[in-house]
């Protein structure tokens, strides 16, 4: 059983844990075999990702990793759990959201908090050779939030064993709002840069209505009021987080569940994980410490690589 988890120097504090995978990270090659996957969706976009098979594959779960907001297959984190899985002998998809990454130019659209539909349509696609041994799906940070929602709705024969969340908003409004506090305004502008970037550099990036609206808005919140929420069908941005909160979700989800979350996670209030009423279906792990999809401890794995895999030990 993996220990608590405990920070390790000089990663202390949940903004340290935070910013340590774009301070110190050293990228270095995956190991096992590498392919392009890709995936049609039902209004014709294109998913993709990149699946991995290990060295020395072992009877183990499938594994599929979803990122963040403003993240890709590329991100640090998404490398790391690729690389700890193919060490236990299992197979890893590490796939983008729509219109992230490589698929950038293959989607019409790019996804939002409501895009866990995207999420079914891959693990449907997914080849019976790949899952003979079961799924187990984790989701980190909105990918968490994401794969929430789309678990109740997975079918039953899919072979998916269970799930894992890391640092997942699944509070949309009160995650929104902890973004625009001021000791956060770096971050916020961090994320808000690289949410206007991606759509300037598409076609409605040029469109004279769009364009300066994109270009004017100052926080995440606006961003998701004043272009996310109409150009998908909300009236603002508190309709759009109401309906794409994980947490109304969470009572309909009968697969076992394990959720991990830091009290010094400067990003995602802890507030609604404290609230969540006792599940047999769900494990809640809240650390002392961990930042914002950190957990790096005294094991050069992050801790929530190592708690997922002991919580699919158990499943297995």
């Amino acid at each position: 059983m993996t220990p608590q988890f405990r920070p390790r120097f000089p990663w202390w504090g949940g903004d340290l844990q935070t910013l340590r995978n774009r301070l110190a990270h050293r990228q270095s090659p995956l190991p096992g075999e590498a392919e392009t996957f890709q995936v049609k969706t039902p209004d014709n976009d294109i998913l993709t990702g990149t699946l991995h098979r290990p060295d020395t594959p072992k009877a183990q779960p499938f594994i599929y990793l979803l990122h963040g907001l403003t993240g890709d297959e590329n991100s640090v984190y998404m490398q790391e759990a690729t690389r700890h899985h193919l060490a236990q002998g299992r197979s890893v998809l590490r796939m983008n959201l729509r219109g992230a990454g490589s698929s950038e130019l293959l989607c019409k659209s790019t996804y939002t908090a409501a895009s866990w539909p995207d999420i079914l349509t891959t693990v449907d696609a997914l080849e019976p050779s790949l899952t003979k041994d079961g799924i187990f799906l984790i989701g980190f940070s909105m990918g968490g939030n994401m794969l929430i929602n789309a678990l109740p709705h997975i079918r039953h024969d899919s072979g998916c064993l269970g799930a894992a969340t890391v640092s997942a908003p699944i509070d949309p409004v009160s995650a929104s709002r902890r973004l625009m506090c001021r000791r956060n305004h770096i971050y916020q502008k961090a994320l808000l840069d690289e949410m206007k970037e991606t759509y300037l550099t598409r076609p409605e990036g040029g469109d004279p209505v769009w364009r300066p609206i994109i270009e004017n808005v100052d926080s995440v919140w606006a961003f998701d009021d004043q272009i996310t929420a109409p150009r998908n069908g909300y009236s603002g941005a508190k309709e759009y987080y109401e309906r794409t909160a994980g947490i109304k979700q969470l009572e309909a989800i009968n697969l076992p569940l394990l959720m991990i979350h830091a009290k010094n996670d400067p990003w995602i209030p802890v507030a609604p994980y404290l609230t969540l009423p006792p599940s047999s279906h769900i494990t809640v792990e809240i650390t002392r410490s961990g930042g914002h999809v950190g957990f790096h401890g005294k094991d050069p794995q992050p801790w929530h690589d190592l708690r997922i895999s002991d919580f699919i030990a158990e499943l297995i």
